[in-house]
């Protein structure tokens, strides 16, 4: 097949497939896995590494970046490194209307360099606006307002920004109007089938009984753990509430945000809280899943993520899904330990950039 018969798509941000947990790792994942047999499709994918090479999986061309170890900077060097790389490639094989994705808004101050680049080659600059990340309690004031630049810059310089969530969207035209910006909506998918486990399956009975948990018996949540996903109000929340079940927290924890939440919440205390640690075999997780009595989502910034959006695609007996940072103590409470079907008190009904007392007005007037 003729070279400007193939759509060439190069992927920058994540950190690399095959991928774990996290959303974009996860999105390009799926992604190749769904195009490997497109012929008219070639995907190249930038993989954070400690050594440079290529190697191919799901028929995509996967190329190492080496990012040296200098902390929080490590991000924004890594993009720069992977788009500089995929710009050599693109000019050494001649690659016609090539498209660039970068996933996330890191490298603002770099991005009108590199769109002007591309345009000469022929090629277009994409880009995933992901959710707030400058509104992350984890980062710094002064790192924050670099990733507000830097999302600004973002969406100046690139031709078509894809958008997970309808209200990221809406706010890139609210924010950033001035600039014309041309964006579409395309959501996460999830898978629809069951996992391919039998509930009497060693690895899950090997699992639960290690964990002390019992299928249908268990309140779920599954995340990074980091402060704005959250953790502290659905432990607080649901240590005040009268349930007979556990909470199974499923996430990779960090001993000194444990520390800060044990000091806190004293949830060791409670016997119900069980941090279960990860669990990186996809279908195991999706039976799990599929066993939980409900599920807890706390994250308030970002778009809609993979895991939420898989959550919904699995049939249970009952669906509870929190934006806590929005609805507190008494609802979550008259949500835990009440067997319903259907309470759904969503982030998406409630965008996150709003001032909190309009947010807090507008829950008022969800479902209980």
């Amino acid at each position: 097949m003729a070279n400007d018969d193939v759509q060439h798509v190069f992927i920058v941000g994540s950190k690399g497939i095959p991928g774990s947990y996290g959303g974009y790792e996860t999105f390009v994942d799926k992604l190749t896995e769904y195009h490997q047999n497109e012929p008219r499709l070639k995907y190249h994918v930038a993989c954070k590494s400690d050594e440079d090479g290529e190697f191919e999986y799901h028929n995509a061309r996967c190329f190492k970046v080496k990012v040296p170890d200098i902390g929080p900077a490590q991000a924004i060097y890594y993009d720069v490194a992977a788009l500089n790389k995929t710009i050599g490639y693109i000019e050494q094989r001649g690659i016609v209307h090539p498209i660039v994705y970068v996933l996330a808004c890191r490298i603002g101050p770099f991005t009108s360099h590199f769109h002007k680049k591309l345009q000469k080659l022929g090629g277009k600059l994409f880009v995933n606006p992901d959710g707030h990340e400058w509104m992350r309690a984890k980062w710094s004031a002064p790192v924050r307002k670099y990733w507000k630049i830097s999302e600004r810059l973002m969406v100046k310089h690139c031709d078509l920004l894809i958008c997970d969530s309808k209200n990221i969207e809406r706010y890139i035209h609210e924010e950033y109007g001035k600039y014309c910006p041309e964006t579409t909506y395309i959501s996460y998918g999830a898978e629809t089938r069951k996992s391919c486990l039998a509930d009497d399956d060693p690895a899950l009975l090997d699992w639960y009984a290690e964990k002390g948990l019992e299928p249908k018996s268990y309140y779920l949540v599954v995340g990074r753990f980091v402060p704005e996903n959250n953790y502290e109000t659905m432990i607080r929340e649901f240590m005040a509430s009268d349930s007979k079940r556990d909470f199974a927290l499923i996430t990779n924890v960090s001993d000194k945000f444990l520390d800060e939440l044990k000091e806190r919440t004293h949830f060791d205390r409670d016997q119900r809280i069980k941090f279960v640690g990860t669990v990186y075999d996809q279908e195991l997780l999706m039976k799990i899943r599929e066993n939980a009595y409900a599920y807890l989502h706390g994250h308030e910034v970002g778009a809609l993520i993979p895991v939420c959006s898989r959550r919904w695609a699995v049939p249970i007996s009952i669906s509870c899904l929190m934006s806590v940072s929005i609805v507190r103590s008494l609802k979550m409470r008259l949500c835990i330990g009440r067997r319903s079907r259907g309470t759904w008190l969503s982030s998406s009904l409630l965008p996150i950039h709003y001032p909190r007392k309009r947010r807090l007005a507008m829950a008022q007037r969800l479902p209980r």
